[in-house]
């Protein structure tokens, strides 16, 4: 009878340690669900702002120096020299060949003040701002994690172009966690706008296509003329202005990419 009592005791304690145990986990796992959640998006956006406020002060006081030092310019006193738009490329006979027409790509926009010099790694360069979805987002060099995305930057993907010029200008954002810039981009519709400061001018960019899911190795959707290779009917043929904005899909995953596409539309001197 003592024996019995003795074992109900001992299993009594281990359910309620078990127990402990379980809810000391429960805890711990909601804690680190808040802080991926919650803590890693406030301070990603905290700090992606102050970068864009850090930008936007730097341009200012750099063409500020400029203007004092080059008086009234070009542009009639108040410094606006106005949109700028970007010419659409059109069709003309390829030479020597059998009057096929073949795509011209538009002569590159102008820019004014110094010649830009290439961001160095991890340095976020210019703004990126999307009207519909009210994101801006500093825009860096790369896309390594833990020096862009999970600071809530954008990054620019390597050897794809840089803003304004022809090619294509490729671009990373985390979908969810880190600020989470792109986790609405499948909301984008063909004519929103894409605008894209630096500290030269402002570009701004109109949605074209978009591709809902692609495999992570699709390495097309950022090429120079972007077209899918896992769905070779997806993307264009001409060379262009092309925008490119990636990220991870389905939601809180990272097994495939949503992709959007835009073009260059016009662009305004700073």
């Amino acid at each position: 009878m003592q024996g019995a009592s003795r074992g109900r005791a001992l299993a009594a304690r281990g359910l309620w340690v078990g127990a402990e145990a379980a809810v000391t986990v429960g805890v711990v796992v909601l804690l680190l669900v808040v802080h991926q959640l919650w803590w890693t998006n406030r301070q990603a956006r905290d700090g992606a702002e102050r970068k864009v406020q850090a930008l936007e002060r730097e341009w200012e006081r750099e063409l500020g120096r400029e203007w004092g030092a080059e008086g009234e310019g070009e542009t009639g006193g108040d410094g606006n020299v106005g949109e700028v738009p970007v010419e659409v490329p059109r069709a003309v006979p390829e030479a020597g060949g059998p009057g096929e027409p073949t795509a011209v790509p538009p002569s590159p926009p102008r820019t004014v003040g110094r010649k830009p010099s290439p961001p160095r790694w991890d340095q976020a360069y210019a703004i990126l701002r999307i009207p519909r979805l009210g994101v801006t987002a500093p825009v860096a060099q790369g896309v390594s994690k833990g020096g862009v995305l999970d600071r809530g930057y954008v990054g620019h993907y390597p050897q794809t172009a840089q803003p304004g010029r022809a090619g294509n200008f490729a671009l990373a954002g985390h979908r969810n966690t880190h600020g989470e810039p792109f986790r609405y981009i499948n909301r984008l519709r063909g004519g929103d706008e894409v605008k894209v400061e630096t500290r030269e001018a402002v570009y701004t960019y109109v949605v074209d296509k978009a591709l809902a899911q692609t495999s992570a190795r699709d390495s097309g959707v950022i090429a120079k003329v972007p077209r899918s290779v896992v769905r070779p009917d997806v993307g264009y043929s001409d060379a262009g202005y092309y925008l490119t904005l990636t990220t991870c899909t389905p939601e809180y995953t990272s097994k495939y990419r949503l992709v959007v596409w835009g073009k260059l539309a016009s662009m305004r001197p700073r």
